[in-house]
């Protein structure tokens, strides 16, 4: 095969994706979700951020398994006079990423609310994680572990906690929703072509698709193309899970 084929491969290949979810990241203003989200998308801090104003987007394609997913990452303003705004956004998400922050007990006392509207709003199956965040400020911390993961248990969401200072956790929470709405598509409890799913097949898909009567998921142990962690190993809280493995 002459050069400029397997250069036209390589090229295909990072434009294609099996599938496209939507994530929104939600929370109090001053959590740190811009910085989190910048952190999973540029692999560095974001220096002298400022609040949101409405809503920002941002995408990122990352493998778990054989599969590629694109992540549509939609950060939403924390901000009360934002809200009418950024709750439309809110609308067919496959995820949502519920920030707060672990020395701010105020933005932790508030999460049922963000909870309760994406719940509302958002797709019937939305999987839902937990992020504690700033874990690098242990000596300020005003909420345990502890106390958030009874929180998690008891609202049925996944839970761990992440450093967008120092990248310590933070595409755990990604990598963590993308597998479990990868498993209920395998297990045919989501179904891509529904609309609201949050979810659509990707042109490596649907190319599989339309060559085999039989759509073959794959291992979804495989390690993630740029994960800082194995999720078996992260310190986290899972609905069906009474235990934490750390």
């Amino acid at each position: 095969m002459a050069m400029d084929d397997y250069e036209g491969d390589a090229t295909e290949l990072l434009e294609t994706y099996d599938f496209l979810m939507k994530y929104i990241i939600i929370g109090e203003a001053g959590t740190g979700k811009s910085c989190l989200l910048h952190q999973f998308t540029h692999n560095s801090f974001k220096d002298h951020s400022q609040h949101t104003i409405g809503v920002e987007f941002s995408s990122r394609t990352v493998k778990l398994g054989e599969k590629r997913i694109k992540l549509q990452l939609w950060d939403t303003a924390g901000q009360e006079r934002f809200r009418s705004v950024t709750r439309s956004y809110y609308r067919g998400a496959a995820s949502a990423i519920l920030v707060y922050d672990i020395t701010n007990r105020d933005s932790f006392t508030n999460l049922s609310r963000w909870l309760a509207d994406a719940r509302a709003l958002a797709s019937p199956d939305l999987v839902v994680v937990l992020v504690g965040n700033k874990s690098d400020r242990e000596e300020e911390r005003e909420v345990e572990w502890s106390e958030a993961s009874r929180w998690a248990a008891e609202n049925s969401v996944h839970f761990l906690e992440a450093s967008s200072l120092t990248g310590d956790n933070v595409e755990a929470p990604f990598l963590l929703a993308a597998r479990s709405i990868l498993l209920s598509i395998e297990s045919g409890s989501l179904d891509p072509e529904k609309a609201g799913s949050g979810v659509s097949y990707g042109d490596r898909a649907l190319r599989r698709v339309n060559s085999s009567s039989r759509l073959s998921f794959g291992s979804l142990s495989g390690r993630p193309r740029r994960a800082t962690v194995k999720l078996s190993k992260v310190k986290s809280w899972m609905p069906g899970n009474r235990c934490c493995s750390g």
